[in-house]
């Protein structure tokens, strides 16, 4: 594609802060879409501001040189996209890469039933964006990433690695032997670029997974070598880690933990991404934790 304009909706998010500057280093005209507008003096972004949550967006009046934005990547939760399909169609939207997640199979049967409700909602908004698309002849591509990590403040190395500093240890239940595929925010960041402008990836969904495959065990024992640490890994039976998750849940950080977060430890959560790589170029790097990755 020839066209160098694209609206990308999320922009703050976690994909969206890597997403940026690989677009406007790229030579992008970007137009940044949120509802916290981190304005950054001569970053070459355009930004608007997106209203609540819940309510649809609409055109605002367009600055000069503004017209029809035809081309438009999501990295907020693809649940929300819905509520802006009226943004899309004022600003002449013809494609459109969305960012969903692997956990709409994963979560699914679910012991915990916020983690159902996730891959319920998961499933529906592709399922919406899909139908608005083709309804309005609108090329539209889904990216499903697995376990993403980096910049030191995703929901999962993260927050593991802020565990480990406050306690010293991580509690493990059972085996742990579940295999994982962690997978850099900048690859999936790469991979909705490559998703815009590859002319075979018209009307698909890919997995992106992680360029490694390891158990949820030496996943945990990596990220004490990062911090510095030697492992300490503490396996509890399922009822101790449930009372802990129970105190844990106390404290905002941990509000999200669950018995359901025990149990998939010992289950493989793996996908296959040949079919991004061949038609995206996808090529997501080892699980290897570099210093900005960790939370500070």
């Amino acid at each position: 594609m020839t066209e160098c304009q694209v609206g990308v909706l999320g922009a703050t998010s976690l994909v969206g802060e890597c997403l940026l500057p690989l677009l406007t280093q790229a030579s992008w005209r970007v137009t940044g879409y949120s509802r916290r507008v981190a304005r950054q003096a001569g970053d070459g972004v355009i930004w608007r501001r997106l209203p609540t949550s819940g309510l649809p967006s609409s055109l605002a009046p367009l600055s000069r040189g503004e017209g029809d934005l035809p081309l438009w990547i999501c990295v907020a939760p693809i649940w929300v996209l819905p509520e802006h399909f009226t943004l899309l169609e004022e600003r002449g939207a013809r494609r459109l890469v969305a960012l969903s997640s692997t956990s709409r199979f994963t979560k699914g049967d679910s012991s915990d039933q916020e983690e159902q409700a996730v891959a319920r909602r998961l499933t529906e908004a592709e399922a919406r964006v899909q139908a608005w698309a083709e309804s309005r002849g609108v090329e539209w591509v889904v990216l499903r990433p697995t376990l993403i990590y980096g910049l030191g403040r995703d929901k999962n190395i993260a927050e593991i690695a802020h565990f480990i500093r406050r306690f010293g240890f991580f509690p493990l239940f059972g085996s742990a032997g579940g295999l994982r595929q962690p997978v850099h925010t900048r690859d999936v960041a790469g991979a909705c670029i490559a998703a815009l402008q590859a002319p075979g990836a018209v009307n698909r969904a890919y997995n992106l997974s992680g360029g490694e495959t390891l158990n949820y065990r030496d996943m945990v024992a990596r990220i004490f070598t990062a911090l510095g640490l030697r492992p300490r890994l503490l396996t509890v039976p399922l009822w101790a880690f449930s009372l802990a998750v129970t105190v844990l849940r106390r404290l905002p950080r941990y509000r999200k933990w669950s018995t359901a977060m025990a149990e998939r430890m010992s289950r493989d959560l793996v996908f296959d991404h040949a079919e991004a790589t061949q038609d995206l170029g996808f090529k997501p790097r080892a699980f290897v934790l570099a210093a900005g990755d960790l939370p500070t």
